[in-house]
């Protein structure tokens, strides 16, 4: 889905349908950050961006402390108690320009489908700035795609977009080019050791399910609840039309870079 600035603080109005429908990440990845920086009970990670805590409870398993940095009041408390249980976890409920952290004191910070929500020029280097010597920034992000196995149903997917959001565009598949293109970025602000990876899954959703799903995504949100009402009816009578159930393909990406 397109990223419109000014919007991330759409989410937290609708907390708990997000937790409930935005997906996890996959094992892999975590297995792949814990080779890169191991992690235990002395540790400190960080985590920018929490939302509905989707990518948290693999971190906190390695039994390291958890501080969550996020804008949302909603996002914050659902978190606290969906994490109640770990003492070691803690939010501050801003934004992570304005957060005040020591220098040099994280062993990870990582951030999951929210970093590209914080301006590159400030994010970048706050996060190399909090690190200590050594620590690691996990930057990875969930990418859906479209229905590729049934392309009439995509098709007629896109001219109901072409109605209602028009300048939303089809766009193109997540891929190699754009995850080390991402990558790259950690370079210009002093990091080293950095890599990619890519992880691929598929979802499948029945019409009211997936319509339930784009009420999470920003760029849905800010629709007169009217038209969108009826943009999510014709959403789901078209899946109906087709089968009753829809395929999303995802495509998850990884960066990881150290600090020196």
């Amino acid at each position: 889905m397109p990223i419109i600035k000014g919007l991330e603080w759409t989410f937290d109005t609708v907390a708990a349908q997000y937790e409930k429908l935005r997906p996890a990440y996959v094992p892999e990845l975590y297995e792949d950050i814990f080779r890169y920086k191991q992690l235990d009970q002395t540790s400190r990670a960080m985590e920018v961006g929490i939302g509905g805590g989707q990518a948290t409870l693999p971190i906190l398993m390695t039994g390291c402390d958890v501080t969550a940095v996020e804008y949302g009041e909603n996002f914050s408390q659902l978190c606290r108690q969906k994490f109640i249980g770990f003492p070691g976890f803690s939010v501050a409920t801003s934004k992570f320009e304005d957060f005040a952290g020591e220098s040099d004191s994280y062993d990870l910070i990582y951030s999951a489908s929210a970093f590209h929500w914080v301006p590159e020029e400030i994010g970048y280097p706050k996060v190399f700035d909090l690190l200590k010597s050594g620590g690691v920034f996990a930057r990875f992000a969930n990418h859906p795609y479209k229905d590729k196995g049934r392309e009439e149903l995509s098709q007629a997917i896109q001219k109901i977009y072409d109605v209602y959001m028009p300048n939303a565009g089809e766009g193109s598949e997540y891929g190699e080019r754009e995850a080390e293109e991402r990558a790259e970025i950690a370079r210009e602000y002093g990091f080293t050791d950095f890599c990619y990876k890519l992880y691929h899954r598929t979802r499948t959703f029945t019409a009211k399910e997936y319509t339930a799903l784009l009420g999470t995504y920003s760029d849905h949100m800010v629709i007169a609840e009217e038209t969108r009402k009826v943009f999510f009816s014709e959403m789901e009578r078209t899946i109906d039309q087709h089968g009753g159930r829809i395929t999303i393909y995802d495509t998850i990406d990884l960066e990881l870079a150290r600090k020196p």
